[in-house]
């Protein structure tokens, strides 16, 4: 079967990667032939769950915490809990013989499957080098606008059906708001909940430094569980630091001494303006990065 794109769109450097589960057997695949069906729930309703992953200097990030991630998710979508051993199998798969100097970006997907078909979950797998965007942003930081995201900051936990805190697929919320984030001259954004607290970013978690603590908002707002956070609060505790997870306001914001987007992939980008606003980080960036082992060289 002839590519839906072209094999010209999957010439990358280093080549792009793509796996899947069959009865829970991993296995690589021909990244320009179809993997998923037309009737799948993920792509016709965005129903399923993934999680993304750095690959750096060859090896798999925080997979055991996004494998954890993971199952929580299902559990709260409904679906089959995912087969750690399985998973953790097929990323190694994807992995094997990625290059050390190149920073990559796993994603792990798993949807409910056919739409009104019986049949197991679609369980697929992809790497592809991370966006040269993303590096840029994680050396030299990010431009964010805070945007309402509509509900209260409870509204979520008393409302379970609105998913809080679960990594499903239905992001098309998220990618709106950067787009208008984008479209002010930011590059992210930071949602604030109705009632006036800071929540999360569309795709990272929030984490500001006030003395020598490390401060994010708490779960029990239903943001996402942040892996990237729980890994810098962990080595930063290590490191000396107190950390606490503390309801947020914008003003905990521009009085703090530094800002970060704390995600896996891009790791922590400092915040260098709030809506216009510019601010520093107080030097603190390459602790954050090395607490993080993003340091190059």
């Amino acid at each position: 079967m002839a590519s839906l794109y072209g094999r010209g769109v999957f010439d990358t450097d280093p080549p792009l990667v793509v796996g899947r589960l069959l009865d829970g057997v991993p296995e690589l695949v021909d990244p320009t032939q179809p993997v998923a069906s037309a009737f799948d729930l993920g792509l016709v309703r965005g129903d399923g769950i993934f999680e993304s992953l750095l690959v750096r200097h060859g090896a798999v990030r925080g997979l055991s915490a996004h494998l954890s991630r993971m199952v929580h998710s299902a559990e709260r979508l409904g679906m089959p809990a995912p087969d750690r051993s399985a998973w953790a199998s097929l990323a190694a798969a994807c992995a094997d013989g990625w290059p050390s100097e190149t920073d990559g970006v796993l994603k792990l997907v798993m949807t409910r499957g056919l739409e009104g078909l019986p049949g197991p979950p679609t369980c697929l797998a992809t790497l592809a080098p991370v966006a040269q965007e993303t590096l840029r942003q994680r050396r030299e930081g990010i431009a964010v606008r805070q945007l309402c995201l509509g509900v209260a900051s409870d509204e979520r936990a008393r409302s379970p059906w609105l998913l809080g805190g679960a990594k499903s697929l239905s992001y098309a919320v998220n990618k709106a708001a950067l787009r208008h984030a984008e479209g002010a001259g930011a590059q992210d954004a930071v949602f604030v909940s109705t009632d006036g607290l800071v929540l999360e970013g569309p795709t990272a978690t929030v984490v500001w430094a006030s003395g020598h603590a490390l401060h994010s908002p708490p779960l029990d707002s239903g943001i996402l569980a942040g892996t990237t956070q729980a890994e810098l609060f962990e080595r930063a505790e290590h490191d000396g630091w107190s950390t606490v997870m503390v309801p947020t306001t914008p003003p905990d914001l521009v009085a703090a001494d530094g800002v970060w987007l704390v995600s896996s992939v891009r790791g922590a980008a400092a915040v260098t303006s709030i809506d216009g606003v510019p601010r520093g980080d107080a030097g603190l960036t390459p602790t954050v990065h090395r607490l993080l082992d993003l340091l190059d060289g």
